[in-house]
């Protein structure tokens, strides 16, 4: 893959990809940002290893992904929950909170579920696709959006 042809396909999907990290991130935009540009990096240093350019889209959320847990597992929270919160709030304008409830929601997701949810319904992605990004089986795919379904809908209905 020339330069030239990444930086075509990187300008061709980066909105729906930063759209998923956003989603991936919990409303965590700036967080986002960091595991997209962390992601492009490590993207173009191994695009030699990607043979079909057709899937370009799917190895680089599969590449996002894995950033954004590697991410979580190197995180060490330092705030509790509730001072995190009016933290995000003081700095917040009101269009921030247009999806806060949707990403409090995912939030409280596994891991696994929230991708496969964010993978499925917000980009479009087939169950064989996700199971290719995420490293899961069809079966766990499956199983995963039922939980985070199940789950969702158990969270957005006590509010």
């Amino acid at each position: 893959m020339t330069r030239e042809q990444f930086i075509a396909l990187v300008e061709s999907s980066q909105r729906a990809f930063r759209r998923f990290l956003v989603a991936l991130c919990c409303g965590d935009s700036q967080l986002a940002d960091d595991i997209a540009q962390e992601s492009y990096v490590k993207a173009y240093l191994s695009c030699h290893e990607l043979s079909a350019l057709e899937k370009f889209n799917a190895w680089l959320y599969r590449i996002g992904y894995n950033t954004f847990v590697s991410h979580k597992r190197a995180e060490r929270c330092t705030v509790d929950y509730d001072s995190a919160g009016r933290m995000a709030a003081d700095d917040a304008s009101d269009s921030a909170f247009r999806y806060q409830e949707l990403y409090m929601a995912l939030d409280g997701l596994p891991a696994n579920e929230r991708s496969a949810i964010l993978l499925f319904y917000m980009e479009g992605y087939a169950i064989k696709e996700i199971s290719v990004i995420t490293g899961a089986s069809q079966d766990a795919v499956k199983q995963y959006l039922s939980r985070g379904r199940k789950h969702l809908r158990g969270m957005l209905s006590d509010n």
